[in-house]
C-alpha cells in the first residue's frame, strides 16, 4: 500500500483547497417592493414573482 514519503506542507495543502472557498449568494432587488431577494425565487417580503402574487404575506 502506498504511503506518503514526506509530510504535505501547509502551502501545498492550501493551494489544493483554494477552489473550495465559499462565495456569497447572488442577490437582486424585487421590482415590486425593492427588497433584496434571491434571483428566480418568490420575494419573501411581498410574495410576488414576475408581477404575479404567489404567496399572501401579512
Amino acid at each position: 500500500m502506498a504511503v506518503p514519503k514526506r509530510r504535505t506542507s501547509k502551502a501545498r495543502k492550501r493551494q489544493r483547497r483554494s477552489h473550495l472557498a465559499l462565495t456569497a449568494p447572488q442577490t437582486s432587488t424585487c421590482p415590486n417592493c425593492q427588497a433584496t431577494t434571491v434571483p428566480h425565487r418568490v420575494c419573501s417580503s411581498c410574495g410576488t414573482y414576475k408581477g404575479e402574487t404567489f404567496v399572501e404575506v401579512d
